[in-house]
């Protein structure tokens, strides 16, 4: 409890703060801070929660916005690192991964989205996305489907590309950090001729991980050119290459040996690496080019288009223990399942799985927004669109088994299987319809009505349809303080089949939040909501096949959430963030909680040394509650744990050399750990030093 009790006494310190200097700042006496900076972009406008240019403090829902400059100095190097300082998140709830990033939002998987189109579909067919090729992160916290179709119902994560402005600047940087990660980044931005600009951004990466014989080396270039022929009209083009050579940090390492003890064994070591060095690889070309054209059509009438194409190759190759099958008496309370073959307990079952996936996805969002007024004091922004989507994803497997010695493997004895010469093949198109009208009321209260209609086709499924519907009101009663009430459904078609061979049945949710924020001045933003969320047809785990699904019927969610952010007198800056839900589900036993308790506090201040000169030190604290994860067998409960971030940075005329630490006090824990049988490691520190010239 103490990390609660910190949180605590921080948010005490924070309101407290509040109190004594938000009446000063309406003091005409008052000095004008021309140099405060907001370190997260929670106090601007918004776009993914409402696909217009919206105030936060007139959305009916909980929008958190983290910039570049933000997450960089919190020491993000994925995009799951980007979010870890934001109520209601649970980020990397399986650890460091390098093939894909993970974000649970209220308990519920939530899906990632880019410009507003979805970016990731299938599992394993494409790499992850660099955090350098953003400007900023979105967050929606509850469903989103009515706007974005396949919204998850606990929320979306956006990423809003760097797109070029009209202006000459750039910044060139180098990396050093922890496991020998070497890395150059470049972002240019220039004018090309009256109402021509480029832009690229750039990214080249030598790394290893803590895993032994796991790299994490990337090239990435993204070119892009933005056109304003007239006042009207804006037209932007992005593209993308990027290729990863990586492996797996995700070992899937047995509960027996690493959070429960093995006998007289040793715990194994984090850095274990149980795969065939040379073979085991996460490797991905990834080709995306994206047209986005903005029009507008007088004064009242916005037309926005947006399209993307996605090409992507990917080899996946890797090794893990059997840890799924029930090998002992479960009579045996000290080790109800024992993924051991020996009564030494050392040897344990490989498996080896490569694949060969190709994606290719098209979308486009469409729609055209109409301003108008139906009284003297009532407002209205209507948006009308329409989207579509089609992916198709491809793969050819091969499967292996074989017995090792974990505490002794020859690699080079471990065997490599034979890929299939037959595909198979998962595809699907979406086409949607929605409507959405924002009502602002003597300019004090905001009404949200949405509605959607969506059909989704699956060669292997039947066709689904479904409508969803929204509506949410906030309004400003005095002092700052805005109430707010939003009721939402959500809707989201499932690839695949259950273990048994039938195909998923679409994933559908409804959600009702209440909530207040508060805005006192222009520097402080407290949102304060609670929720609770209906949901049908998850897949989970299914009991009696660990390495299949099945659907889990109705899982309900509660919870509240705080966030705050609030810049202080003297350069300081601080935002606070918690958040806890509990999950409830019919089917308890094949359901892995998570943990129902996330908090963090991060600040940061800035003293200035001379005229060119200045120095900001920051420091974060991040609690994460302990999970339990429960089966026929046992029951397994990960510790919580807490970690400590740091930045130290300096800036003096055009250069700045930072230092972030991650996990400063290398706290060994475990991120989860799952009743069927495996592990996942926490990321021990990371230290990272960076030099970067601005021109």
């Amino acid at each position: 409890m103490r990390p609660i009790k910190i949180l605590a006494l921080s948010t005490a310190a924070f309101f407290a703060t509040i109190a004594g200097t938000a009446w000063a700042a309406d003091d005409s006496k008052e000095p004008n801070r021309d140099d405060d900076v907001i370190v997260t972009g929670t106090l601007t406008e918004q776009v993914a929660g409402t696909k217009t240019a919206t105030p936060l403090i007139e959305t009916p829902q909980p929008i958190t916005i983290v910039d570049e400059a933000t997450y960089r100095a919190q020491g993000a190097i994925n995009i799951s690192d980007t979010v870890r300082y934001t109520a209601g998140i649970t980020a990397s709830a399986y650890g460091r991964d390098t093939r894909v990033d993970s974000f649970v939002i209220r308990g519920i998987d939530a899906l990632q989205f880019r410009d507003g189109m979805r970016d990731i579909f299938s599992f394993y067919a494409s790499i992850a996305s660099d955090p350098y090729n953003f400007s900023r992160v979105e967050i929606v916290r509850g469903p989103a489907s009515v706007l974005f179709g396949q919204g998850s119902i606990g929320g979306l994560v956006n990423l809003v590309s760097k797109t070029p402005e009209f202006e000459t600047r750039g910044e060139i940087s180098a990396t050093y950090g922890s496991f020998d990660r070497k890395e150059v980044m470049a972002d240019v931005n220039g004018v090309l001729a009256e109402g021509l600009a480029a832009r690229i951004v750039a990214r080249v990466r030598d790394a290893d991980t803590f895993i032994d014989n796991v790299p994490d080396d990337r090239v990435m270039i993204s070119p892009s050119l933005r056109w304003q022929p007239s006042a009207g009209t804006d037209i932007t083009l992005l593209g993308l290459y990027q290729e990863d050579d990586s492996g797996s940090t995700s070992q899937f390492l047995p509960i027996v040996g690493t959070l429960l003890p093995n006998g007289n064994n040793p715990r194994l070591s984090r850095t274990l690496f149980v795969g065939k060095p040379g073979h085991d690889r996460y490797d991905g070309r990834l080709l995306q080019g994206t047209a986005i054209v903005n029009q507008q059509l007088g004064d009242d009438v916005r037309l926005s288009l947006k399209a993307r194409y996605i090409d992507s190759d990917l080899s996946y190759f890797t090794h893990y223990t059997n840890v799924y099958s029930d090998l002992a008496d479960p009579t045996n309370v000290d080790f109800p399942k024992q993924p051991y073959l020996d009564p030494a307990r050392r040897t344990i079952g490989l498996y080896s799985d490569d694949s060969l996936a190709r994606l290719n996805v098209f979308s486009t969002d469409n729609n055209v927004q109409f301003k108008f007024n139906t009284g003297a004091e009532v407002e209205h922004l209507l948006l009308a669109g329409v989207d579509y989507s089609w992916n198709r994803v491809t793969k050819r497997s091969g499967f292996g088994y074989e017995v090792i010695d974990i505490y002794d493997i020859d690699r080079d004895a471990l065997t490599i299987p034979v890929i299939g010469p037959v595909a198979a093949v998962e595809s699907q198109k979406q086409l949607g319809f929605y409507v959405q009208d924002q009502v602002r009321f003597w300019d004090r209260v905001s009404v949200v009505l949405g509605a959607r209609r969506d059909r989704v086709t699956n060669p292997a499924a039947a066709t689904a349809e479904a409508t969803t519907f929204r509506a949410g009101i906030i309004g400003e009663i005095g002092a700052g303080l805005s109430p707010f009430f939003s009721y939402t459904e959500s809707f989201q078609p499932i690839a695949g089949t259950t273990t048994g061979g039938s195909p998923f049945k679409p994933q559908t949710g409804t959600q009702y939040e209440a909530g207040v924020k508060w805005q006192p001045d222009a520097a402080t933003l407290v949102t304060v909501t609670g929720f609770h969320i209906k949901e049908a047809n998850r897949p989970i785990a299914d009991s009696a096949n660990p390495l299949g699904q099945i659907q889990s019927g109705q899982l309900t969610t509660k919870g509240i959430e705080l966030e705050a952010t609030r810049a202080l007198p003297g350069n300081y800056d601080l935002s606070v963030n918690y958040g806890y839900n509990k999950l409830t589900n019919r089917n308890a036993s094949a359901f892995d909680y998570l943990p129902r308790h996330n908090a963090s506090v991060w600040g940061t201040k800035t003293m200035p040394i001379g005229a060119d000169m200045a120095l900001r030190v920051g420091a974060g604290v991040r609690y994460t509650g302990k999970s339990s994860s429960n089966s026929a067998v046992w029951t397994i409960t990960t510790k919580a744990y807490t970690l400590v971030d740091a930045l130290a940075e300096l800036t003096w005329d055009k250069y700045r050399l930072s230092v972030n630490a991650t996990n400063l006090f290398d706290n060994e824990f475990y991120a989860s750990c799952l009743a069927r049988g495996d592990c996942f490691i926490g990321a021990p520190r990371n230290v990272m030093v960076t030099l970067a010239y601005r021109f």
